[in-house]
């Protein structure tokens, strides 16, 4: 939106931003709100961003203004926090000196090898945000448009074990169970294969669901706040178990609107998931048991080349 929007006025100009090469571009379709999805053309860390900006005037109007200019943005827009958003990249290139503009014209616009250290989110409470931003200086209310670009990016986990893991839920003298999942670290198209190991029940189990769970954490203490939701949930086991018994777990993430793991994120978010395995009694009480596994996103499944030497790509 315009500022000459927010004022009540109508903007006497009509902006068209055209990414160069966007017809060729992949192009990522993303949830912006509730009810609505967007596509944007895909970008990565290093990649020139360029295009042409059309600025046509309304009516045959001449438009008085105080310059021109164009600047690619990198912030983070925390919604608690609406009127401030951060800033992490910013680059500038002045399109016109102060003058008048009587007909259509069209701009040139580049910013070379530009860097994009994240990967672009729109989560619960924060969204990360790449985009061209035109402004026409004006002595009342300057003219804006916004056009938005998506970044993925290829950050490996570190080199440590990628080992499985294994974890007991108990109740003393009435439940042990054992689970056991193939790995910890898993990218956006794996397969988390898995075992359930029934060593004691004593207690009526009803059923038994593994869901996986996203936490978004944003903003720091004391104003930090936490939101969960359940990714997918399904029932692994219906009936009563018996001692001895394996119950096998296959659940393939590709299906999935995933994202990578992030962890602080310019200080400012985190996203984390989890898998949440849930058993329920016939009186209804809950047992659950969750482990955080991390999600990478691997170059091959976005159809470019492995890095030299990136052996999980």
């Amino acid at each position: 939106m315009s500022m000459a929007n927010l004022f009540g006025f109508s903007a006497p100009v009509d902006i068209q931003v055209a990414f160069r090469g966007e017809e060729d571009r992949k192009m990522v379709e993303v949830k912006v709100d509730k009810d609505r999805r967007e596509k944007f053309p895909l970008y990565f860390d290093g990649e020139t961003v360029a295009g042409k900006i059309q600025i046509r005037v309304k009516d045959g109007k001449k438009l008085e203004h105080n310059g021109i200019k164009v600047e690619f943005v990198g912030n983070i827009e925390l919604f608690y926090d609406r009127g401030n958003h951060y800033e992490f990249s910013s680059r500038q290139q002045e399109l016109a000196v102060p003058g008048e503009l009587r007909a259509s014209t069209t701009f040139d616009f580049e910013f070379k090898n530009v860097e994009k250290l994240y990967e672009s989110y729109h989560g619960i409470n924060v969204k990360l945000r790449y985009f061209i931003r035109v402004t026409i200086l004006r002595r009342l209310a300057d003219v804006v448009k916004e056009s938005d670009i998506w970044v993925y990016s290829y950050v490996m986990p570190a080199e440590n074990a990628n080992n499985s893991i294994k974890m007991e839920v108990g109740i003393e003298d009435c439940l042990h169970i054992e689970f056991e999942y193939n790995r910890s670290k898993y990218h956006l198209k794996d397969v988390i294969v898995g075992k359930i190991y029934f060593l004691l029940v004593r207690i009526k189990i009803k059923h038994m669901e593994l869901s996986i769970i996203r936490r978004e954490t944003t903003g720091a203490a004391p104003n930090q706040y936490n939101e969960s939701e359940t990714i997918t949930k399904f029932e692994i086991m219906d009936g009563a178990p018996v001692r001895g018994e394996t119950i096998p777990i296959r659940l393939f993430l590709g299906g999935f609107e995933l994202t990578p793991t992030f962890r602080e994120v310019n200080k400012k978010f985190s996203t984390r998931y989890y898998l949440n395995l849930v058993l329920v009694d016939e009186e209804h009480r809950r047992y659950f048991k969750q482990q955080e596994i991390t999600i990478f996103r691997r170059r091959v499944d976005d159809g470019l080349e492995p890095e030299e030497g990136d052996e999980t790509a």
